[in-house]
């Protein structure tokens, strides 16, 4: 009995520590299963895990699943798919609330079929861009960004890693022996994701004007900031290639605009939104760095210096680099064409910032460089190495987050995400043989490099994944989940079937509001499965998975309760009590459709 009682203890003492912030989720996670193995050595065999227990835990079917979805996901961003989703859809909205809804709506249904956190990271600076743009608050899309994406993963079981989680632990039971009445498809959980998404996505809508703040998010004074002069050619044939300024996105650039057009040796300058682009146009921008690494990503234009084509390297492998001209440099005092830069630094200038001056050479080769001048350069990585202590440049230093775009791989990228859905979905193959063969495909047709695929994968989550999965399992052995599941059941059992399914769902939200939805799910998932043994309410685990799926995912009411929440939490701008307001009536409204939706469907 003191096993249960330690078990217990050892949850709540990791409750208090998250609570308190002294660590993060993964930190407290594994620290709660070391204390449990530890206890180990105390108590009888098969009642704590051992150390080959916990590493089955972090080779569990969802563990794996989840980290071959973060290569899939990694692969549509480097190659630009997602925006070729999201253009056509969210077009330039006017008002805080047609904004809303043209963006939760595409957010909703993407993070159906991807995982939900890059999901929210790829549109934070869409967000961004429109909130520039149009004057709308931040505070008025970030937080229904998160919800959305939440309510969104909730659709299919690929949508979030909870779900494939929970579904990994119901694959485990069933090896054992246990739960072989419930099947789990890719759509099962579709019957109560949907109406909730519907119903969330229409409570915000309704309730954003007077719940949402309106509060600016901390924004960065650019008044001394460096402006680079860029040069951006019209790619013919390209999908803004006869588009007017305006369609094609460029205007109100955010930390950026369009100076001047060259266009078959005329200057077209003071141009307005109207005008049209054509195949060949020479783009002359002036802006920060980030709005420059945003122009090198938007779709149809390319660097109008042709010496980025010549470089050694093929351009998926480079990155932007800033460097300072020193004054003993032999660049000094030459065009950057006489100074041969690509021949011998195998890297091709494509901005240059002096002081804030607007650079009047008709191209980047023209322009005679001075000592202080800092360049924006485009190179192989190995660039910041070897020149960062090379009296050619003062400083050198890469920009964060600048390999471009591989546009020409983004039909692919959604072709093989598509057949994995479609293997996924006919239940074909497992998940996880599905998702493999697409990060497999998207590595073999280049759309991401091998390390790239690495890079994406968060160890910290899943280290915390299999952490978790053994303090649940521990729950079990120790009978612990069984002492939480009699007291569930004194409460539940006077209002029936669906007063238990209530209860879990109650269990599950409180749990993920203090330690997370992985977490939550491991702690939630064995109490669920004793509950329905004691209460003797059928064999088919399907609602009680389905409850745990949504619950340990949907929960709105802390910045902590979901990691896009927290992402969101600084850009908008918002307080904790902001999260409160919005989220807990939320919480209590799903809450009770899933429990009514799930009681219809599976036990009525």
């Amino acid at each position: 009995m003191w096993e249960a009682w330690a078990t217990i203890g050892t949850i709540i003492l990791m409750v208090v520590t998250l609570v308190r912030g002294r660590a993060g989720p993964d930190t407290v996670l594994i620290g709660g299963i070391f204390i449990m193995m530890t206890l180990g050595l105390f108590a009888d065999e098969g009642k704590f895990p051992t150390v080959a227990e916990l590493l089955r835990g972090y080779g569990n079917e969802g563990v794996v699943t989840i980290a071959v979805l973060l290569v899939v996901a990694e692969g549509l961003r480097l190659t630009g798919a997602m925006n070729v989703l999201t253009e056509p859809l969210l077009g330039r909205p006017e008002g805080v609330r047609r904004a809303q809804a043209r963006l939760m709506f595409p957010v909703a249904g993407l993070s159906a079929f991807l995982n939900n956190t890059p999901v929210v990271a790829m549109f934070i600076p869409v967000v961004r861009e429109w909130c520039k743009r149009t004057g709308i608050s931040p505070s008025k899309l970030y937080i229904p960004l998160s919800y959305a994406a939440i309510m969104g993963g909730t659709c299919t079981l690929i949508g979030t890693s909870t779900n494939v989680f929970v579904d990994g632990m119901v694959l485990e039971a069933q090896r054992q022996g246990m739960l072989l009445d419930t099947r789990i498809g890719m759509f099962t959980i579709s019957l109560i994701g949907i109406p909730v998404t519907l119903l969330g996505i229409g409570y915000l809508l309704l309730v954003s004007k007077t719940l949402l703040p309106d509060r600016q998010s901390p924004s960065v004074d650019v008044a001394d900031a460096r402006r680079y002069t860029l040069e951006m050619m019209v790619e013919h044939g390209s999908t803004i290639d006869g588009k007017s300024i305006e369609s094609a996105g460029l205007r109100r650039l955010p930390g950026a605009y369009l100076v001047e057009i060259d266009r078959d040796a005329e200057r077209l300058v003071a141009v307005g939104p109207e005008q049209i682009l054509r195949g060949g146009d020479r783009l002359i921008f002036a802006g920060l760095v980030d709005s420059v690494v945003d122009l090198q990503r938007t779709r149809g234009l390319i660097p109008a210096t042709d010496q980025v084509f010549k470089l050694s390297d093929p351009r998926p492998n480079r990155q932007l680099v800033e460097a300072v001209v020193s004054g003993t440099s032999p660049l000094s005092g030459k065009s950057i064409r006489e100074g041969r830069f690509r021949t011998v630094y195998d890297a091709a200038v494509i901005a240059v910032h002096r002081n804030g001056e607007h650079m009047t050479d008709r191209k980047i080769g023209d322009i005679v460089l001075r000592a202080g001048d800092t360049l924006l350069i485009e190179a192989n990585p190995r660039f910041s190495t070897t020149y960062r202590n090379s009296p050619d440049f003062c400083l050198v230093s890469p920009v964060a987050d600048s390999t471009p775009v591989r546009h020409d791989r983004a039909g692919m990228a959604l072709g093989i995400m598509a057949v994995m859905v479609v293997l996924a979905a006919t239940e074909t193959t497992r998940l996880v043989h599905a998702a493999l063969g697409a990060a497999g495909l998207l590595i073999l047709t280049r759309c991401c490099t091998p390390s790239e695929a690495r890079g994406a994968i968060n160890w910290r989550v899943l280290m915390a994944m299999g952490s978790a999965l053994g303090i649940g399992k521990t729950l079990e052995t120790t009978g612990a989940a069984n002492m939480i599941a009699d007291g569930l059941l004194d409460l539940c059992t006077p209002v029936g079937s669906w007063g238990l399914l209530a209860g879990i769902y109650l269990t599950a939200m409180i749990f993920n509001s203090l330690i997370g939805p992985i977490g939550s799910a491991a702690i939630v998932f064995p109490v669920a499965k004793s509950a329905m043994v004691m209460a003797e309410v059928g064999t088919d685990f399907t609602p009680f998975a389905i409850t745990i799926m949504i619950a340990a995912s949907a929960s709105f009411a802390t910045p902590i309760s979901y990691q896009t929440n927290l992402m969101v939490y600084g850009a908008g701008g918002y307080r904790f009590s902001d999260y409160v307001r919005v989220g807990l009536p939320l919480n209590f409204m799903l809450m009770c459709v899933t429990v009514v939706l799930a009681w219809f469907y599976w036990l009525r």
